[in-house]
């Protein structure tokens, strides 16, 4: 395995040279997903928004739960929504990444073409989705009497989780090339994932024995910080940090990975 592959500046200097081409693909993705829709693109915004409302419907007045040590004032609905903002980021690049190098065999056979930017387009989209779902959390935060200047923190507490989708992207993505069961597989441990991790609960809630493990998941303590940054309550930095350094380690191996194996793609599709 080649040091280069392994240098963190020379893969995030190839995704920056290819940025545009990068945008169109993210573009033409979120647009073609709402071609042929009654109300089109204004789907990003009503989704977040019915999705908003259920919650806020469901879990405010027929559940009327509360969160564990909830702040006085402070909806159940809206903590919930905060952390699922984080993690259907996370959801949508990995559940997707199977397909992503798949669904473009024409650009496979292009020897020119960069073939790693292609698992980064689920990414791409799943962002310009969180976007909308971020001005969501702040209108629905604002609406509530609960916003604060903690939550501009809420993007950046999103590094190690975007780190972390971008690595399982290009290791999945190759993988599916060669085994198309993966896109049937991947969306089901996603699902898994989500309720594995502090999205409808804190972590201070799960058993003691079984704390550790939620503690050192970094895709929980992107979720926590993120949530803590939308509440207003101290963030937990230390896991944050541990969760920067695990999804750096997954990018830069998801990389070489995809790197080695992206000799065989045109053979296999």
């Amino acid at each position: 395995m080649s040091t280069m592959t392994l240098n963190p500046l020379r893969i995030f200097a190839d995704i920056w040279r290819n940025r545009y081409l990068l945008g169109q693909l993210v573009m033409r993705d979120v647009l073609l997903r709402y071609r042929g829709a009654m109300f089109g693109v204004l789907w990003i915004f009503l989704s977040p928004l019915v999705m908003l409302a259920i919650f806020a419907f469901v879990f405010g007045h027929i559940f009327q739960a509360r969160w564990p040590q909830q702040q006085e004032g402070l909806p159940f609905w809206l903590i919930l929504y905060s952390g699922l903002v984080v993690f259907n980021i996370f959801a949508e690049a990995v559940s997707r990444s199977p397909s992503a190098v798949r669904g473009y065999p024409s650009f496979v056979k292009k020897i020119i073409f960069p073939l790693e930017i292609l698992p980064l387009v689920p990414l791409g989209a799943g962002l310009v989705h969180g976007a909308f779902n971020f001005l969501i959390l702040l209108a629905a935060l604002a609406w509530t009497g609960n916003l604060h200047g903690d939550v501009l923190l809420f993007p950046l507490l999103l590094i190690p989780l975007l780190l972390l989708a971008l690595g399982f992207a290009w290791f999945l993505s190759a993988w599916g090339v060669f085994i198309k069961d993966m896109t049937q597989v991947v969306p089901l441990f996603v699902q898994m994932l989500m309720f594995l991790s502090p999205v409808f609960y804190p972590v201070s809630a799960v058993p003691e024995s079984l704390r550790p493990i939620y503690l050192h998941n970094p895709l929980g303590a992107v979720i926590e910080a993120g949530r803590a940054a939308a509440l207003g309550t101290p963030i937990p930095w230390t896991p944050w940090i541990t969760a920067l350094a695990i999804g750096l380690a997954a990018a830069i191996l998801g990389y070489a990975f995809f790197q080695h194996s992206r000799d065989e793609f045109a053979d296999a599709l």
